[in-house]
């Protein structure tokens, strides 16, 4: 039986709940394998799943959901399977905006947009202005996301501002590096306090890194489309019970 997890756990000074909640939705793909289908399949099934997790996260007051939607590394994918994948989020808040808009969620976007058809950067800007004025959770979705490529990019802008002379070499430290990089959008939440990944993977892949170096890990064996908010209530109430020293005895 799932012991579901108190709402709005955040607001609880009882508690040691997170505040960002960043997710790996890994399986989709060998979760259409095992139904006989094409992955794409797994993809829209898991578009579901997005919804149900969303909506739970919502109600148990978590502040920020980052969820790792495209990677930049999942370019090399056969080309049929990466045309869908940009279609997903025109499809998915096309159905769910009104929903987010009732439960009072925020999009909000990080990754590069160079590569990303004008179509699909049009359908995941058009949400974020839908939802701008919404106070409530912040669904961060990392498309076309790279952690490397991230602190790469957060060193050529440091680099060239010290070149310009608006910082010297010796006023750059973690604060100014996490200005810079793309999660300074969800301030003050960019640091993780938990990550979960499906599938049973236990790896990071290129994933915040960065904003990972003091999370919780959550593994969980279930194929991404299998997720459910009673599982997310699992890995809030499994953070719960851990003790964080952050290099502290």
């Amino acid at each position: 039986m799932v012991h579901q997890a108190p709402i709005n756990m955040v607001e609880n000074e009882e508690t040691n709940a997170p505040a960002h909640v960043a997710m790996i939705m890994d399986g989709n793909g060998r979760w259409a394998e095992r139904q006989g289908k094409a992955r794409k399949f797994g993809h829209q099934e898991g578009m579901e799943a997005v919804r149900r997790v969303t909506i739970r996260a919502s109600e148990r007051g978590i502040k920020v959901l980052t969820l790792y939607a495209f990677s930049t590394e999942n370019w090399k994918r056969p080309p049929q399977e990466v045309h869908f994948l940009m279609q997903l989020p025109i499809r998915f808040f096309d159905r769910f905006v009104p929903e987010l808009q009732e439960k009072n969620v925020r999009v909000n976007m990080i990754g590069f947009e160079e590569k990303v058809p004008s179509s699909t950067r049009k359908a995941i800007q058009k949400a974020m202005d839908q939802t701008k004025d919404n106070d409530g959770m912040i669904l961060n979705f990392a498309f076309n996301y790279g952690s490397r490529a991230e602190i790469v990019r957060a060193t050529q802008s440091l680099c060239e501002r010290v070149l310009n002379g608006e910082i010297s070499i010796s006023e750059i430290n973690e604060e100014v590096i996490e200005h810079h990089l793309l999660t300074q959008s969800i301030a003050p939440y960019q640091d993780v306090d938990l990550l979960i990944r499906s599938s049973g993977e236990q790896r990071l892949s290129n994933f915040l890194l960065w904003q990972n170096a003091y999370s919780e890990f959550y593994f969980s064996d279930l194929l991404w489309p299998d997720f459910t908010g009673d599982v997310l209530d699992e890995a809030l109430l499994s953070y719960i019970n851990r003790q964080r020293r952050y290099g502290a005895v």
